[in-house]
C-alpha cells in the first residue's frame, strides 16, 4: 500500500508539477479569484492591495537570503566540507544512506533552517557521490528528498521566525500577549517530544519508501571542482591588494570583534537568537573557517546561484500576503476559524489555518505578522492557551513547507534536481508527519 500511495505521488507531481515562479503566479491569480468572489472586492481593489503588499518583505527577504547563502558558505568552508565528505562515506546499502541524510537534514533544522535547507541537500549530493563510486543503488531523488524532509521541524528549533518573535520584548503583539519565552513553544517539553519523535521516525519512513531497482537513479557528475574544493581564485601575485585579500589576519580581527558582540549580545545584554544575531553568528563562523577575505568571498560567489529565484518570487508572495489582507480574505478566515473552534480545538484549527496559509505566504515571519494578530485574539476571545495556540501555528506553517515549490529552491539547485523529481516522496512525509502533528495537538 505504501508502495502504491509513493508511485502515485510521485507520477502526479512528475506530470503536473510545474516551475515555482509558475506556481507564484498561479497562486496570485487563485488569491485574486478569491479576493473577488469570496471576499466581494472589486478587481481594482484587489489590484490595489496586491501592488500595495508587493515590497512589504523586502527586509525579510534580505534576512532570508542571507541565511541561505552564509549557511552554504559554512556548509562549504573546508573544515565542514571535508567533515560532510567522510560522513558521506559511512552508508554500505541505500537503506542506511536514506537514514544517514534524513538524521543529518532533521538534526540541522533544529539549529538553523537555513542550515537545514543548505546541509541536508550537500549531504545527499555528496553521498549520492559516494555511493554511486561505490556501486550502491540508489534513487538519488529519493535521496535529496530524505535530506530536505527532515525541514518539517525547523520552528522547533532555534531559528523559529515565530518563537523567535514572540520572546523578544518589543514585539509587536506584546500589549496583546506580552512576551512569550522559549521554554514555553519551541523548548517546551511537548514541543521537544514532537520534533525528537519526527527526527526518529522520518527518516526511517523515508528509507521504506526505496523504489524497486529498475526505478532507480544514481546521482549526477560530482559538483565542479571550484565549489567543491573551495580554492580561491584571487591571483597569486605578490603585490599589496593581493597579500590583504589573502590574509588570514583580517579574518581574525573581524571575528575577534564579531566573537566580543556575540558575547555581550547574549550574555550582557540578555538578548534572545533572531535571524539578525544568527546571521550574524553564521558571517562570523564561515570567516572563522575561511583561509583570507578573499577565500570567504569565493564561497559567497559559489552560494549566491541560489538566492537568484527567492529575490524573484518572495515579492509575489509579499504581494499576495497584500491582497489576502487588503480585501479582507485573511479575517474571514479567521472569524470561520473561531466560530469552528473552541478553547480546547484552537490549537488544532490554527494548524490547519497555518497550513493553508502558508501555501499562500510561505514565510513565517511574514505569515504570523497577518495571521498572529487574529488567531491570538481568537485565543483570547475563547480562552484558549496562548503558548499552545502559537505552537499550533508554528507545526501548521512548517508542515505544508514539505510541498511548496519555493522552499525547495536551494535544494534542488545544490542538488541538481528538477523539484517535480522530489515533492511526490516529500507528499508521503506530509502525510507522516500531518498524522504526528495532529495527535501531539488533540494530547497538548
Amino acid at each position: 500500500m505504501l508502495d502504491r500511495l509513493t508511485s502515485g505521488f510521485v507520477r502526479t507531481f512528475e506530470r503536473w508539477m510545474p516551475d515555482s515562479f509558475v506556481v507564484a503566479i498561479c497562486l496570485t491569480v487563485f488569491a485574486f479569484a478569491l479576493g473577488i468572489t469570496v471576499a466581494g472586492a472589486t478587481p481594482l481593489e484587489a489590484i490595489v492591495a496586491w501592488g500595495d503588499g508587493f515590497w512589504d518583505l523586502l527586509a525579510f527577504t534580505n534576512q532570508i537570503v542571507l541565511t541561505l547563502i552564509l549557511g552554504h558558505a559554512v556548509a562549504h568552508t573546508p573544515l565542514i566540507n571535508q567533515a560532510l565528505r567522510r560522513v558521506a562515506r559511512v552508508p554500505r546499502n541505500p537503506r542506511s544512506a536514506y537514514l544517514l541524510v534524513g538524521f543529518i537534514g532533521g538534526a540541522s533544522a533544529l539549529f538553523s533552517w537555513g542550515l537545514s535547507l543548505v546541509a541536508g541537500a550537500v549531504m545527499a549530493r555528496f553521498t549520492g557521490e559516494e555511493c554511486k563510486r561505490k556501486g550502491i543503488q540508489i534513487h538519488y531523488p529519493l535521496l535529496v528528498a530524505s535530506g530536505f524532509s527532515g525541514f518539517v521541524i525547523w520552528h522547533q528549533g532555534l531559528s523559529s521566525s515565530i518563537g523567535l518573535a514572540i520572546a523578544t520584548p518589543g514585539h509587536f503583539l506584546e500589549d496583546q500577549i506580552g512576551v512569550i519565552p522559549l521554554s514555553q513553544t519551541v523548548l517546551s517539553s511537548w514541543s521537544l517530544l514532537v520534533a525528537g519523535l519526527v527526527l526518529a521516525t522520518l527518516p526511517f519512513l523515508m528509507s521504506r519508501i526505496h523504489p524497486k531497482s529498475g526505478q532507480l537513479t544514481s546521482a549526477p557528475e560530482p559538483i565542479p571542482t571550484r565549489i567543491k574544493e573551495n580554492i580561491s581564485t584571487a591571483s597569486a601575485t605578490d603585490n599589496s591588494a593581493n597579500v590583504l585579500e589573502r590574509s588570514p589576519l583580517l579574518n581574525r580581527v573581524i571575528v575577534t570583534a564579531g566573537f566580543i558582540y556575540l558575547v555581550i549580545e547574549f550574555f550582557v545584554r540578555g538578548n534572545g537568537l533572531n535571524l539578525n544575531s544568527l546571521n550574524f553568528a553564521f558571517l562570523m563562523l564561515g570567516l572563522a573557517l575561511t583561509r583570507s577575505p578573499q577565500h570567504y568571498v569565493d564561497l559567497i560567489i559559489g552560494a549566491a546561484r541560489i538566492s537568484a529565484p527567492f529575490l524573484l518570487q518572495y515579492p509575489f508572495y509579499a504581494g499576495i500576503a497584500g491582497l489576502m489582507s487588503g480585501t479582507g480574505l485573511v479575517q474571514m478566515f479567521a472569524d470561520s476559524l473561531v466560530n469552528m473552534s473552541t478553547a480546547e480545538t484552537l490549537p488544532i484549527w490554527s494548524f490547519f489555518s497555518a497550513a493553508i496559509l502558508n501555501l499562500f505566504i510561505p514565510s513565517g515571519g511574514g505569515q504570523w505578522a497577518i495571521q498572529g494578530p487574529i488567531v491570538l485574539d481568537a485565543a483570547l476571545q475563547l480562552g484558549a492557551n496562548v503558548p499552545d495556540v502559537t505552537l499550533g501555528v508554528m507545526l501548521g506553517d512548517q508542515w505544508t513547507n514539505l510541498v511548496h515549490p519555493l522552499v525547495t529552491i536551494p535544494v534542488v539547485a545544490i542538488a541538481g534536481l528538477h523539484v517535480r523529481q522530489i515533492l511526490g516522496f516529500c507528499a508521503v512525509a506530509l502525510i507522516f508527519t500531518g498524522v504526528i502533528f495532529v495527535s501531539a495537538l488533540t494530547l497538548i
